[in-house]
């Protein structure tokens, strides 16, 4: 398996202006009082006027076409974007799912009607998506999924089923659900996917909330909802390939090595200065450049309009692992009850959040069959 090195721009390099633009930006976007703990937060931080504020910098929808309201750029230069952002623990959630993977299974396999009416409004970091893929008792294994959509006389469809983890559903204006509309005989068959409004009626929202009590995650229930015979997205039956190709999106970002960033960050501000602290620094950060280094690999694979999912796979699992490990990794270099507030805070919260590292984006059992497969091992 080949991951062809794809160089990260050097902090000196052609992206040096982009870089210091955004952090500019930051300096007067960022929420007033923003805390240590608000930044631990990363991008699972809601604010809809700071999106909408990036929006409007230009730094949403940064490669797609400016026919569609995007900007034309590489996918090098917005992963320099959300590096900054995500370094700086900025509350990007509002529009992260988006602008991240929504958008582009619109531009590949939308209507233009679609494309016209709804990029522009997510570029703008007004229009919000939720991801409708986990259900109750399928856990990360997609082809088990139940909700089903079924073609009526007049071409529309009528959904029912229940979509599970549907992070900030309650706060979005769409879901792309990934449901069943037909038998097939091959597992990964007769599945499609819908661009879903969700303030159609007979669509129920409840809340899930975490370890900690946030309301992040929610389960979302389809009674028999009656969708446009144009919700359809893509070719009827095609969903499998569909989704596997948006979770190329989703799994190989630096969203899935800098969420526990900022406690490194503190880390590096509040140790003391021995041996064993600046030892399990330097390896941190060793794993986190390798991984910095993969991602732009995907990146550039992306921008070459290829399709990396087992490298996406690759960069999530490791990604994923690196994050959980690193409160316990620091923690015997300086005991949280001894240090000062900030960093006890910043902390507790990303010891709370580790453990779902693993689990968004496909579980690490999921990811490993997935790499196996591709590999030739399984």
């Amino acid at each position: 398996m080949e991951l062809p090195e794809f160089p990260v721009p050097p902090a000196a390099g052609p992206h040096a202006a982009l870089r210091a633009e955004v952090r500019a930006f930051l300096k007067t976007a960022l929420p007033r009082g923003f805390s240590e703990k608000d930044r631990a937060q990363s991008w699972t931080g809601f604010d809809a006027g700071f999106s909408r504020a990036l929006g409007a910098a230009g730094f949403i929808g940064m490669t797609w076409s400016p026919d569609y309201g995007g900007h034309g750029r590489s996918f090098v230069e917005r992963q320099v974007v959300l590096e900054e952002l995500l370094a700086a623990g900025a509350p990007v959630a509002a529009h992260w799912i988006a602008d991240r993977q929504s958008a582009p299974m619109i531009l590949r396999n939308g209507t233009e009607a679609q494309r016209r009416e709804i990029l522009p409004k997510i570029a703008a970091g007004t229009c919000y998506f939720c991801i409708g893929m986990s259900e109750p008792d399928s856990g990360s294994d997609l082809a088990s999924a139940r909700s089903r959509a079924e073609r009526r006389s007049d071409g529309r469809w009528t959904l029912s089923g229940t979509k599970l983890w549907t992070t900030y559903a309650h706060k979005s204006h769409y879901m792309i659900c990934f449901c069943r509309t037909s038998a097939s005989e091959v597992r990964h068959g007769g599945f499609s996917q819908f661009l879903v409004d969700l303030s159609l009626p007979g669509i129920t929202i409840r809340p899930v909330r975490d370890i900690s009590g946030a309301h992040h995650f929610n389960e979302v229930h389809f009674d028999e909802v009656i969708l446009p015979e144009d919700a359809l997205l893509g070719r009827e039956g095609e969903g499998w390939a569909q989704v596997m190709a948006e979770l190329s999106f989703e799994r190989s970002g630096p969203e899935r090595f800098l969420s526990s960033f900022p406690l490194a960050e503190a880390f590096l501000r509040a140790a003391p200065d021995t041996e064993e602290s600046r030892r399990e620094l330097g390896r941190q950060a060793a794993h986190l450049m390798v991984l910095r280094q993969m991602s732009h690999s995907v990146a550039g694979r992306l921008q070459a309009g290829e399709r990396p999912d087992l490298h996406a796979a690759i960069v999530k699992d490791l990604g994923a692992d690196f994050e959980q490990q690193l409160p316990e990794r620091l923690r015997p270099c300086l005991n949280p009850l001894c240090a000062d507030d900030s960093y006890r805070e910043t902390f507790d919260h990303i010891r709370q959040a580790a453990p779902s590292y693993s689990l968004r984006g496909g579980t690490r059992e999921i990811l490993r069959g997935i790499i196996a497969r591709g590999l030739g091992l399984h």
